[in-house]
């Protein structure tokens, strides 16, 4: 039998619990640099890691709108803890839209489900420059146990994590773009440390790098090939998802500068406060990437069940400017908050401060890097009309 989808605004209330803790801790979270274990745990009772698991397979089948939604409402509290959260359900995409009949596949989103399993990601490399579309390492199969080696250069919250899903050539002799995923499940792998996240902003995500030396049965290689996989979920959802957290985080700069500017006129009746014409300029920023967010979900719901478009240079380009509209934007909405609250958002420890929404959004332009994103995108558009239509 299967279950009913849970209503919108009982995942919001769930989610709304989780915020309340990730907020309590942010700052912490951001001043340490320590993975915001608090927020892990609301989640986990919450059981917000297993919503995008099919209901059949014990999961509540939440699709890529609800899960965004839930991004920018965690991005308000904690973008850490939003970005952690986007990127276990970016992983979950890769199974959940290509399983098909894959029983090992299957079974273990019942276990992702039922155990609320946070899931990792280990796509980059040494020595491949950031692109996730190419691997050095290549996975060995012998007598059905596959072993595999590789320089990752970053893995977000890889200590953390109960599975981590990692990309290497198909074979030795296969050239780089030919790539499989596999799930090594922890206590199949280990990890040691060649690089110690500490940086500007995203600090709670642990992104340290590792040598990753793991051995599992052969089964838990994904049977699709990882260039399927990539064009066909991993490009919507990490774009969308991550949009949705970083709106999120714009969000919470707005609203702070609403506060001050709010504040302000209650001090000086009848006088218009210096920051609200600015305030109004950036309501209509913060209104451009919402409305950036929702194209893309359209898009792709549009497209999901059609193999052939999701893997077209057309979507393709529609996905990668969805990341950079929003990746841009965010910092300029940022700018103009902090300008309308002046010395409050630039302080530390006030309610308007935005230091941490400041260092973390910079992070966007980075995460998988929008110079290389403009060059993919330059190269598509050369054999690629560009769809100049106003409604799809």
């Amino acid at each position: 039998m299967t279950l009913p989808l849970p209503p919108a605004s009982d995942l919001a209330a769930r989610m709304g619990r989780v915020a309340s803790i990730a907020a309590a801790h942010a700052d912490s979270v951001d001043r340490d640099g320590r993975f915001p274990l608090h927020t892990l745990e609301a989640l986990k009772a919450e059981r917000l890691l297993g919503i995008q698991i099919a209901a059949d397979l014990g999961g509540e089948g939440a699709g890529f709108a609800a899960i965004a939604e839930l991004c920018s409402q965690l991005g308000q509290a904690c973008a850490s803890s939003a970005m952690i959260f986007a990127m276990h359900h970016i992983k979950c995409s890769s199974l959940v839209e290509h399983a098909e009949d894959n029983e090992w596949q299957r079974g273990f989103m019942r276990r992702v489900a039922a155990e609320q399993l946070l899931l990792g990601s280990a796509t980059t490399e040494g020595g491949i420059g950031g692109n996730l579309r190419n691997s050095i390492c290549a996975i060995e199969v012998a007598d059905g146990i596959c072993r595999l080696e590789k320089d990752a250069t970053v893995i977000s919250y890889g200590t953390e994590a109960d599975a981590i899903l990692i990309t290497s050539r198909a074979h030795k002799d296969a050239a780089p773009s030919d790539q499989v995923m596999t799930v090594f499940l922890k206590g199949q792998y280990s990890l040691e440390k060649t690089a110690d996240w500490d940086t500007l902003g995203m600090r709670g995500t642990r992104s340290d790098g590792f040598i990753f030396k793991g051995e599992a049965p052969a089964e838990q290689i994904l049977p699709k090939p990882f260039a399927e996989i990539a064009a066909q979920s991993m490009l919507a959802a990490s774009h969308i998802l991550w949009s949705g957290v970083w709106y999120g985080i714009a969000v919470d700069a707005v609203a702070r500068a609403q506060s001050f500017v709010r504040a302000a006129a209650r001090k000086s009746p009848g006088v218009v406060p210096p920051g609200a014409l600015r305030l109004a300029e950036v309501a209509n920023l913060l209104q451009m990437v919402r409305s950036n967010v929702v194209a893309a979900l359209k898009a792709y719901e549009d497209a999901r069940h059609d193999g052939d478009r999701l893997s077209s240079f057309g979507f393709s380009v529609a996905m990668n400017n969805v990341k950079l509209a929003s990746s841009e934007t965010i910092i300029d909405i940022i700018n103009q908050a902090m300008l309308i609250s002046g010395i409050q958002a630039y302080r530390n420890g006030t309610p308007y401060s935005l230091g941490r929404h400041l260092r973390d959004a910079h992070s966007a332009r980075l995460m998988i890097s929008n110079d290389r994103i403009l060059g993919n995108t330059s190269n598509m558009l050369l054999v690629h009309k560009l769809d100049t239509r106003l409604l799809g």
